[in-house]
């Protein structure tokens, strides 16, 4: 999860959404009243389950640790076949944005002509 969670694809875009977040709950106190009650639900849900899950997890911890090393080795493959992983979302888009643009260009281009 670490691994995922510090791919720059993944990580800029939890800033995105989390900043999207903020500016949404700031902008709207209705919408800001609602998102506190969820987030307290679930920090609450959180709690109980983590004290009732850890007895099983000490119980996988060998399995759960062999799991790990080998999607670490999958995430590894994966994000040397897909450098797009490594690319912040604003990148992503900007070179969307480019890849588009030049591409109807070169369309109106033909058509034109």
């Amino acid at each position: 999860v670490n691994q995922v969670a510090n791919l720059t694809l993944v990580s800029s875009a939890c800033d995105v959404v989390s900043t999207a977040y903020a500016s949404t709950k700031e902008s709207h106190p209705y919408i800001r009243s609602v998102c506190d009650a969820a987030e307290k639900g679930v920090k609450s849900v959180t709690e109980a389950t983590a004290s009732c899950v850890q007895p099983v997890l000490t119980a996988l911890e060998p399995h759960v640790a062999t799991v790990s090393e080998y999607a670490s080795k999958g995430l590894d493959q994966l994000g040397e076949k897909l450098p797009l992983l490594q690319k912040p979302v604003e990148q992503i888009i900007s070179d969307t944005k480019e890849l588009v643009s030049s591409r109807v260009a070169d369309a109106k281009g033909a058509v034109s002509s």
